[in-house]
């Protein structure tokens, strides 16, 4: 919330939607800015030792300089004049200098580093300049300080750097980046190097003191010349002591010499890290910055105090009075040596060394000491850094950085200068070698599978390593986003949604896809399905042509480039970014829905025809079994199912066909079978039922063909031919349906040169009231084929999409149109048995020998199969023997039992079409219509 306390502005809405309010709120924001200085200046004056300036005076002049960042800068003594001699300097920043200590030496060199406004030095003479002459410095004299040769000087250290890019998390790395990473994966960068650097040369300086020191030491001399009296004798002298006594002062000058020495920092750089950067292809942006984290940079501190301080010692002493005896003589002081009264006025020089002090140690010590300071110690090796200190995790390659093997990672390591240093530096980086490469690999795969329908391939050969789809149903496409990848770390046998931009699938043919397969996707198009889904069902159209084809499908991984190619199954290789896999598949059609729609048996009529003599169907017919196509229930009862036997009748219970009546029957195919030699062939096989046992026998037909008595159906003279009439009267073909087969058979099946003379509308008069009213031949007996001229086209005529041949369509569903019967005097005997060679052996043959089966139902069985393109010898679709299903049972739901009116079961096999009464015959009916 607001914490400015600031009433927020209500702003204006108008135009938007009702109830949008609109507020202005202020929020405090504070923004910090280091301005770097834009530089400074140096100010050098000049002065004698008693602090007069020497400004103006001949050889001095005071001046001012510009400092600009970064640059070096030095401040020499102006020059020895006859009057003055350079002693010493003060210096100080941002303020006056003449309270600071001395320091020897001429000044050393600076390089500004923008920290202070001013840096100011004095440097001090020492001389006469015509003026009274100034007294002598205190404690004598004594010479500046220089180097001595001693130095301990450490060349800038390495920082033994090295640095490694890995695949996160670190040290449960999920990828091996050598090997491959993908985009969207995470890196680390991780550098380890020393602490920190440093530089440093540190020089021992020396120097001597002298000093002259009058001693003065007074002397008591004694000694005894002795002197000659006359001894006791009186005669004779003798020596008698005469003692004598004086005082004298003797006074020496000495010249007493100190020596000091000290250290000094000539130059310190100590660096610290700034960071760390590291470029790979794999960055976003090509590299990363890698700030330090829980990082302690060296402490230290360092500062100029070296300098010297000599004693001051009295001009003149006087030395504890002392006596010296001469013996005879007077003693003689010339031998007197007082220098060591001399020494023992004259303390050491005081000196201080440079500070530093790093980390906690004192590297130079700069207390004062008497005559030496103390020899500094090395700056502390650095120490590596931990390995979180430049680490940077969570570095995503972002989906713009295509597969790449073998990048090389380089980096650099930056040092800066800490504030402190003396005498030089700048900050420092390093290149970063040995870092490991990295390669950009974004993995996907593609190991696609399509649903086989074999539980609706009627094919007589199933293609093998293909899978069915069936016309007019769905199927399933398996598109998983798992599979065998690179055995490379993170790779291998695993789930790669996460790597998918999109996932595309390309049918060679049209199908409908989508919620409830209701989206129309045109032949050869690339459609782009859910990623995340791995399952697609789609629906196969029925114009769709039969045949064979490749599905294509391909998986392509979020960071492909325009032009991006692919590789089977799996991207193995770095250079590729797609996935892609090729289903073989088998488009096949459908040969279903028999059904009896009429029986020429009088006893029949009212079942079929609404009423005697009509041709107006009743709508019943007799199917297969209860199911439709696909197993969905037709709503029929049992009764209205094939065969057509004993109890199929829905009035009279002991009613059924007669031989030598037909039925007409019909079926439907869905596919390629439009063309001008594509037909249905049914062959019939018969058996025996014995109407007491119900016991089932094969048997074989024959039948009287004028002279020819007892022709078999079958054999070589069995030369009894069926004809069909499309367009029969009782047949009741609709209109639209011939003038749909009309028009597509004027389109497609003539050439310009056969049709030019005939306009479509006088084909289609001339089809359905010329051509289809003729008599077609489909076969015998024991083979019956139905070819294109009983054949019309039921295919959709509506919601056709845009593209499509709306004639194809309607041509890819075809009915063929059927009739069979027995001829009306037939005769039965056991399969195999020769009739002739029965009345060989039984003293002849007549029509009621007991070789012929009377006492039962004649079952007319069929085999249906399709052929393609005429060729016979290779069928093409199975209603009852394809080998991986059987439609007139498993789909239509043929039931192999029946039961007549009476309640008794009947076994029956698949292709049961219709039980004749073997006993009865056609010509047993008035009106028998039967001509044979």
């Amino acid at each position: 919330m607001p914490t400015t306390g600031k009433t927020p502005e209500r702003l204006d809405t108008s135009g938007l939607a009702n109830g949008v309010v609109g507020e202005r709120y202020y929020f405090p924001i504070l923004f910090k800015a280091e301005l770097e200085p834009l530089g400074g200046k140096a100010i050098v004056k000049h002065f004698k030792t008693d602090n007069t300036s020497l400004n103006g005076s001949a050889g001095f002049k005071d001046y001012e300089v510009a400092l600009e960042l970064s640059k070096a800068y030095s401040f020499p003594p102006s020059p020895d004049t006859a009057n003055y001699k350079y002693k010493y300097y003060k210096k100080k920043v941002d303020g006056d200098p003449s309270s600071e200590n001395i320091t020897y030496g001429d000044p050393m060199a600076i390089i500004y580093d923008g920290k202070y406004g001013t840096y100011n030095i004095n440097l001090y003479y020492e001389g006469s300049g015509g003026t009274p002459t100034d007294p002598p410095p205190p404690g004598g004299d004594c010479t500046a300080p220089t180097p001595t040769g001693q130095v301990i000087e450490m060349p800038l250290t390495s920082p033994d750097t090295s640095a490694v890019i890995k695949a996160d998390s670190r040290g449960s790395e999920r990828f091996n980046v050598s090997d491959g990473i993908p985009t969207t994966e995470s890196l680390y960068g991780n550098v380890l190097s020393k602490s920190y650097l440093h530089k440093n040369k540190f020089v021992q300086y020396s120097g001597k003191c002298t000093f002259n020191i009058q001693v003065n030491r007074e002397f008591t001399l004694k000694w005894d010349p002795g002197k000659e009296e006359l001894g006791p004798d009186g005669k004779t002298e003798i020596t008698v002591p005469d003692p004598q006594e004086e005082t004298e002062t003797l006074t020496q000058t000495h010249t007493i010499e100190r020596e000091y020495s000290f250290w000094t920092i000539e130059n310190l750089e100590v660096y610290k890290i700034d960071e760390a950067k590291l470029w790979n292809y794999a960055f976003n942006g090509g590299g990363i910055t890698i700030s330090p984290s829980g990082y302690l940079p060296p402490v230290f501190s360092s500062s100029e105090t070296h300098g010297f301080t000599p004693p001051s010692p009295p001009a003149s002493i006087d030395a504890p009075s002392g006596s010296k005896s001469g013996g005879k003589d007077r003693p003689d002081l010339s031998g007197e040596d007082l220098k060591s009264f001399a020494e023992a006025e004259v303390d050491p020089v005081k000196v201080r060394n440079d500070t530093l002090t790093f980390n906690g140690s004192t590297i130079m010590n700069g207390s004062e000491t008497a005559r030496a300071g103390p020899t500094p110690s090395q700056i502390p090796t650095s120490p590596a850094i931990g390995e979180n200190v430049l680490y940077s995790p969570r570095n995503v390659i972002p989906t713009s950085k295509t597969n790449k093997a073998s990048q090389s990672s380089t980096g650099t390591i930056y040092y800066g200068l800490m504030s402190g240093n003396i005498n030089g530096g700048s900050d420092q980086s390093y290149p970063i070698y040995g870092i490991n490469s990295i390669t950009v690999h974004t993995p996907v795969v593609m190991y696609a599978s399509i649903s086989d329908d074999a539980e609706h391939n009627q094919k007589t050969v199933p293609a093998a390593g293909r899978s069915a789809l069936i016309l007019e149903r769905s199927f399933t496409v398996s598109l998983p986003n798992s599979g065998q990848h690179q055995s490379y770390l993170g790779y291998g046998y695993n789930n790669y949604l996460k790597y998918i931009g999109s996932k595309q699938i390309r049918f060679p043919f049209d199908v409908y896809g989508g919620v409830n397969q209701q989206q129309f996707i045109p032949k050869n198009t690339w459609i782009e399905v859910e990623k995340e889904k791995e399952s697609f069902v789609f629906y196969l159209p029925v114009w769709v042509d039969e045949g064979f084809y490749e599905v294509e499908m391909r998986t392509i991984a979020h960071n492909a480039p325009t032009g991006a190619t692919a590789q089977s199954k799996a991207n193995l290789d770095v250079q590729h970014h797609i996935a892609e896999d090729r289903v073989a598949v088998d488009v096949v059609g459908r040969l279903y829905d028999l059904r009896i729609t009429d029986i020429a048996d009088y006893n029949w009529e009212s079942v079929f025809r609404q009423s005697a003599g009509s041709a107006l169907p009743t709508g019943v017919s007799y199917w297969v079994g209860m199911n439709g196509i696909d197993g969905a229930s037709r709503g029929l009862g049992q009764k209205y199912t094939l065969p057509i036997a004993p109890g199929s009748h829905p009035i009279y219970r002991n009613v059924t066909v007669k031989t030598g009546y037909h039925f007409k029957f019909e079926l439907k195919t869905k596919g390629n079978m439009f063309g001008l030699q594509d037909r249905i062939r049914i062959t019939p096989s018969f058996y025996f039922v014995n109407s007491k046992s119900g016991q089932r026998q094969p048997v074989d037909l024959y039948y009287h063909a004028g002279n020819n008595r007892f022709v078999k159906v079958g054999s070589s003279a069995d030369q009894l031919q069926r004809y069909v009439v499309l367009n029969d009267r009782l047949r009741n073909v609709p209109v639209q349906e011939l003038t749909d087969t009309a028009l597509y058979k004027y389109d497609h099946d003539y050439t310009f040169a056969q049709i030019s003379g005939i306009s479509r509308l006088k084909y289609i008069e001339n089809y359905i009231n010329k051509y289809s009213m003729q008599k077609t031949q489909v076969g015998s007996l024991s083979l019956i084929e139905l070819n294109e001229r009983i054949r019309t086209y039921i295919g959709p005529k509506s919601a056709i999409p845009a593209g499509v041949d709306a004639a194809r369509a309607n041509a890819s569903i075809q009915k063929w149109y059927g009739e069979y019967s027995l001829p009306a005097t037939v005769y039965a005997v056991a399969k195999g048995v020769t009739p002739a060679e029965y009345g060989r052996t039984h003293q002849g043959l007549t029509d009621s020998s007991p070789i012929f089966l009377k006492e039962g139902h004649i079952v007319v069985n069929f085999n249906l199969e399709t052929i393609r393109e005429g060729n016979s010898s290779q069928p093409h679709l199975q209603y009852i023997r394809a080998p991986l299903m059987n439609q007139w049972t498993q789909m239509e739901g043929f039931l192999r039992t029946t039961q007549d009116s009476y309640g008794r079961s009947f076994a029956v096999m698949d292709g049961d079409v219709i039980f004749y009464e073997a006993g009865q015959s056609s010509q047993d009916d008035f009106r028998s219509m039967v001509i044979h």
